[in-house]
């Protein structure tokens, strides 16, 4: 799928070690971020889902460091959806600085219910709604 969102974000004195680099684990905060912005860009939040019962856990998890990311630096993050399954949804990031990609990640987001069990994702998080198609999902999947 071809479909992206894309956000700024200006790297913080607090996010960065004692190198002045982003640290390795703000990447991630950063991934989170993506998703849920790629999601309310769709008209719906994450706790919109989690109000119905729907919780989205991460099942695996990834990036690959091209270059550093420093204090003050402005990104781009660019999050698109690669894979939708029954109960699965796949996630790519890439992080751009002036056009250049620094790092690239993905992420696995399984859908559960509050007792940890596995269910069915919401109609409006498979096919035409995730691929980015705002009316609802129709049909079995």
């Amino acid at each position: 799928m071809s479909e992206h969102h894309e956000i700024p974000i200006r790297v913080r004195y607090a996010e960065t070690d004692r190198m002045g680099l982003l640290h390795h684990a703000n990447y991630f905060v950063y991934f989170e971020m993506g998703r849920t912005e790629l999601l309310r860009s769709r008209g719906v939040s994450y706790r919109d889902l989690e109000d119905s019962g729907y919780l989205l856990v991460i099942i695996d998890l990834g990036c690959k460091y091209r270059r550093p990311a420093r204090y003050d630096d402005l990104l781009t993050l660019r999050t698109s959806v690669d894979r939708v399954t029954h109960v699965k949804i796949v996630h790519r990031y890439e992080l751009f600085r002036d056009g250049e990609l620094i790092a690239q990640g993905h992420s696995t987001l399984a859908c559960i219910d509050r007792e940890g069990r596995p269910q069915p994702l919401p109609a409006l998080l498979r096919g035409r709604a995730v691929a980015g198609d705002p009316r609802p999902a129709t049909g079995s999947s």
